[in-house]
């Protein structure tokens, strides 16, 4: 291609296509909701949002008398409230370049750094709030079996089989390549020994991503117990925020930190249920805590936790209520800090990423879409310095949307 003087057209062109290119299991997530965002031409502001309906769910009746169910839907926001971009300059001079030279130099940097914000800000938001863990915080996923705990989980919660995926840290990931080369003269052995790859594994796709962020598990000490009998919630109460206050006490006194965004706990005698059949499962409800915990200088600390205490009804998620004074035990210990690995379903998180507005006074603003994704470019000339600003921005909101649908993962001693 010969050099030409490039245009902010050309250069958002440009920006785009390697964005697509790099965006990789973000393509997985649930991407439906962009059409609802990109009705106007003029593309939106900060602070557009939609509801999303968590779908209402229903007991099975057995017997010829009919029990007529109230249809109960609760309503999830999905904010487009992420403006993030990269701001470049170019001397005239530099500007009569060749496209593909200008690509590689600039522009697939710039983009693979936009990826990777993007995907660092929706794992942390996953994590936080993803409450089913499997594995022992620390440890590698070094093996099939290790790696197989996290779809089991998936199961056991009745999770949809297909549009699974899996976004693994580099050292579960690359153990995990590390036990496929063992497999001798299989697909997945020459393509993990050769070429680094995983493909499918157990039906699921794997990707490897730098960016997903460690935990660190809050102070945790005491003797923590439930603080109070019938604190289960109803469905109704719940449904928009899949959230409960629970009362505790017993840890240590006066900790600002005692619990930490994203850590998890079981309570003694309080079981997982199947969500369909809601028979007892073998493991013990975890809850994830959604938002920092103070203790007091008695040792109360009351966390937000997911899912909700419901006991009964079609969204039950526990055996029973807990007991007063029941033990709480969190997964982890007290300032620990460890990877973890995620499996979901493309349902677990919605993404969406919309076309931003032109606006008025900007001149030779350039905005393209394709496959979910919008860029938009506005340069600006500095006549002194001969100089041309560039500001390419994306526009995106993320949420969690169903918890229930995704694991969280480590390996095994």
């Amino acid at each position: 291609m010969p050099n030409t003087t490039l245009t902010a057209d050309v250069i958002a062109k440009a920006a785009l296509a390697v964005l697509d290119n790099e965006f990789g299991w973000l393509n997985k997530m649930h991407r439906v909701y962009e059409d609802e965002y990109s009705e106007t031409v003029n593309g939106y502001k900060k602070g557009a949002t939609i509801s999303i309906r968590r779908p209402a769910d229903f007991t099975v009746r057995t017997g010829p008398v009919a029990s007529a169910q109230d249809v109960i839907e609760g309503k999830v926001p999905l904010t487009i409230d992420q403006q993030i971009g990269v701001d470049f300059k170019f001397t005239s001079t530099e500007l009569t370049l060749n496209v593909n030279q200008l690509t590689e130099r600039v522009i697939k940097p710039a983009m693979v750094n936009i990826v990777n914000h993007v995907g660092n800000d929706i794992l942390t938001q996953a994590y936080r709030g993803v409450y089913n863990a499997v594995g022992t915080p620390g440890q590698a996923i070094n093996s099939f079996a290790d790696f197989a705990r996290g779809p089991e989980r998936l199961d056991d919660m009745a999770v949809p089989s297909s549009d699974r995926y899996s976004v693994m840290v580099p050292n579960d990931f690359w153990n995990m390549v590390g036990s496929q080369t063992t497999l001798g003269g299989s697909r997945a052995s020459d393509g993990a020994y050769r070429k680094g790859t995983l493909g499918d594994v157990g039906g699921i796709s794997t990707y490897m991503t730098q960016v997903m962020p460690r935990h660190t598990v809050g102070v945790a000490t005491g003797t923590p117990l439930v603080n109070g009998a019938a604190q289960s919630v109803t469905y109704d109460t719940a449904k928009n925020t899949w959230t409960q206050t629970l009362n505790a006490d017993g840890w240590t006194a006066s900790i600002a930190g005692i619990l930490k965004a994203g850590d998890v706990f079981t309570i003694a005698n309080v079981f997982a249920v199947n969500p369909k059949t809601k028979a007892v499962l073998a493991h013990l409800q975890q809850f994830v805590v959604t938002a920092d915990v103070a203790s007091t200088g008695g040792g109360v600390g009351n966390p937000v936790i997911s899912p909700p205490i419901i006991v009964s009804g079609p969204h039950q998620t526990v055996s029973a209520a807990p007991a007063d004074n029941a033990v709480i035990t969190v997964m982890g210990t007290g300032g620990q800090i460890f990877n973890q690995s995620l499996v979901m379903h493309k349902n677990a998180m919605a993404l969406a990423v919309v076309p931003m507005e032109k606006p008025d006074g900007a001149v030779n603003v350039s905005r393209h879409s394709h496959n979910g994704i919008s860029v938009r470019l506005i340069p600006t000339y500095d006549g002194v310095n001969d100089v041309s600003n560039w500001r390419l921005d994306l526009l995106y909101g993320s949420k969690l949307i169903d918890p229930r649908l995704a694991t969280r993962m480590s390996g095994t001693p």
